[in-house]
């Protein structure tokens, strides 16, 4: 198993990500251009359209040339989806969401997707952008939507942050090869591949793995789950259920935490009762700390197939958050153990575009076209 982990606790913040009180969306001008991503686009489709000679279209390690997509992962509740939107600010970038249930439309409370006034104007795809009435998207379908999500944003040169906690479909947009009919996530499935094969990319990747302590993350679920239920979840369920007497149930959104477990509150015997309401409120609790435990594994299961994670350790920020502690502390603790790190690992890795356009350019094409 190989997992790539930030050590260095005394690291300095890039000045990008140091949080002004008055920002409400917290992030300053971005650092890290996106000149870079921009000429890599255009190459890669002069490369598809024939326009370069084969050797100008290899990675330093002859790879095919590929889109660079940065990668946000983990468990339900570590803080993805805060992540994702500091960094594609920074960056000038895009999200993908790769969560299977926050792709529909409605339940925004009960699914926890994240309110539009946090995205701080970043430009979020497949996010409650499906109806749920056409059906389930399952993994093939999510990497031919991703696909044209990136490639979209990579079009537009910016940087495509995929962020999302449904790692089955994280792996089948960033696969080389994707079968459907096989997953890394079933028993012996790497005895059946190699592993150069598993852990083939479809795009150059950045990994980054927010991840929190099990204690920790089970008490910061308890606490989230009481949260969306005093922000309207059981009444956002009432009318979910009302809408949909009598109809055919739909078959992804229906598999959201807290539709199952208020079915008895609702429809059920137990209809309006009391104990009806608190066993569906403990059941959402242990659902949501099991969901994450599982996601937990599948990570586990992606890196053993070589994907090369960096593991930001966000425990720190979410105990000072649980202690009751100001939330400028809190803040602190996040931006040292996890916005910070991410952020020069991100770095670092769009200066290998910096470093490989400093390498080609010249021998490609005049710039003027490389930067429309």
């Amino acid at each position: 198993m190989r997992i790539l982990v930030h050590r260095s606790a005394s690291l300095a913040l890039l000045p990008c990500l140091l949080r002004p009180a008055s920002a409400p969306c917290g992030l300053t001008s971005a650092t890290v251009a996106a000149v870079p991503q921009r000429s890599r686009h255009h190459r890669l489709n002069m490369c598809r359209r024939g326009v370069l000679p084969e050797h100008y279209c290899v990675e330093s390690n002859g790879d095919a040339w590929k889109e660079s997509v940065v990668v946000v992962m983990g468990a339900t509740g570590t803080g993805k989806s805060k992540l994702s939107v500091e960094l594609a600010t920074v960056l000038d970038g895009e999200v993908v969401n790769s969560d299977k249930i926050q792709v529909y439309r409605g339940l925004d409370i009960t699914t926890n997707k994240m309110p539009t006034g946090e995205r701080c104007g970043v430009p979020h795809h497949l996010l409650g952008d499906l109806d749920p009435a056409a059906g389930e998207l399952d993994p093939a379908g999510f990497r031919d939507m991703a696909a044209r999500a990136i490639a979209g944003i990579a079009g537009r040169g910016r940087v495509p942050v995929v962020a999302g906690g449904s790692n089955s479909f994280i792996h089948a947009a960033m696969a080389g090869r994707y079968d459907p009919r096989q997953s890394p996530f079933t028993a012996g499935w790497l005895r059946r591949t190699t592993r150069k094969e598993a852990g083939a990319l479809r795009y150059r990747c950045c990994f980054l793995w927010v991840d929190v302590e099990a204690a920790a993350l089970a008490e910061q679920l308890d606490r989230r789950v009481e949260e969306m239920v005093a922000a309207g979840m059981v009444e956002e369920l009432g009318r979910y259920f009302a809408e949909e007497a009598g109809k055919s149930r739909h078959p992804g959104l229906d598999k959201a935490i807290g539709v199952s477990e208020f079915w008895e509150y609702f429809r059920g015997e137990g209809r309006g009762t009391e104990a009806a309401y608190e066993a569906a409120v403990v059941a959402i609790k242990a659902n949501t700390r099991r969901l994450a435990e599982q996601q937990a594994r599948k990570i586990e299961q992606l890196v053993e197939l070589g994907w090369p994670l960096l593991r930001l350790d966000a425990t720190p920020a979410v105990l000072a958050r649980l202690s009751g502690t100001a939330a400028a502390e809190a803040e602190a603790a996040w931006e040292k153990h996890v916005a910070g790190p991410s952020a020069v690992a991100v770095e670092q890795f769009l200066k290998g575009d910096v470093e490989a356009h400093h390498r080609h350019h010249h021998h490609i094409i005049p710039s003027p076209l490389l930067y429309i």
